[in-house]
């Protein structure tokens, strides 16, 4: 079951996250529970793999705000560095950093279970 002390160990910035919800420890987690569900994560690693370096960046930039806006570090910091390439369409090997999210997203995932 996810917990703060989890998240925490996690690497997120539960003090951050917890103030942009105003202190409301159910609805963060709640909110912070949604995001391995997030259709984006797929849709970024798909639009990658087919070179569609757009949608990549809608996608990256997206998913980027939200883990921003919660404070999970760990899936924030590479969705910055890849928003970044993408945002200047840099034609780059993105494997690194898709493998980085999907291993965070899967972190996290279980955090949440």
């Amino acid at each position: 079951m996810i917990t703060i002390d989890k998240l925490k160990e996690y690497g997120a910035d539960t003090e951050k996250g917890l103030s942009l919800c105003m202190g409301n420890e159910a609805l963060y987690l709640r909110l912070v529970s949604t995001i391995p569900d997030e259709q984006k994560f797929t849709e970024l690693k798909s639009s990658i793999e087919s070179n569609n370096l757009d949608t990549a960046f809608e996608n990256a930039h997206a998913l980027k705000g939200v883990t921003g806006n919660l404070a999970l570090s760990p899936l924030y910091n590479p969705l910055l560095e890849i928003t970044e390439f993408l945002r200047a369409r840099e034609e780059r090997d993105y494997t690194e950093l898709i493998t980085e999210i999907i291993t965070q997203k899967d972190k996290l995932s279980d955090i949440c279970k």
